[in-house]
């Protein structure tokens, strides 16, 4: 799989906002899909994790907002993993339409034990699974 992953979608009239464009929180909701789309693509999906007993969860996001979206046009979320550390990694995107960027992203995320919730160690077989992409999220 490339380390690049996108997303496809298409802006729902459920996601607008009060003043006619895509209402900020569905930013993070197409980012939180991307995300969960790109680690089942490369074979951690949802169900891989609850076997290992661990998995992610978001520490932070940040988000930055450069032109609107509106109902029926198409959308890619692009997201890659940009840097891993014992328990943690960075995860970037790009939401773009007709290649036009609409937001850059970053989430920081945590790997966690379900049992105890604490931080854990990314086990190899995870780490290995993600191509590290560095390029910023410009």
């Amino acid at each position: 799989m490339p380390a690049v992953y996108e997303h496809l979608l298409t802006v729902g009239p459920e996601e607008i906002d009060r003043l006619g464009h895509v209402n900020n929180l569905c930013y993070l909701a197409w980012m939180q899909r991307a995300a969960l789309a790109h680690s089942a693509a490369q074979g951690w999906p949802p169900e891989r994790y609850e076997q290992l007993g661990a998995g992610w969860v978001v520490r932070s996001h940040e988000i930055r907002y450069l032109q609107p979206a509106y109902a029926g046009q198409k959308i890619v979320v692009r997201t890659w993993v940009a840097g891993m550390k014992r328990v943690g990694s960075t995860r970037r995107y790009r939401i773009e339409r007709d290649g036009q960027l609409l937001a850059r992203a970053e989430t920081q995320w945590a790997f966690i034990s379900f049992a105890s919730g604490a931080p854990c160690k990314i086990p190899p077989e995870v780490w290995q699974a993600f191509e590290l992409y560095e390029e910023e999220a410009a």
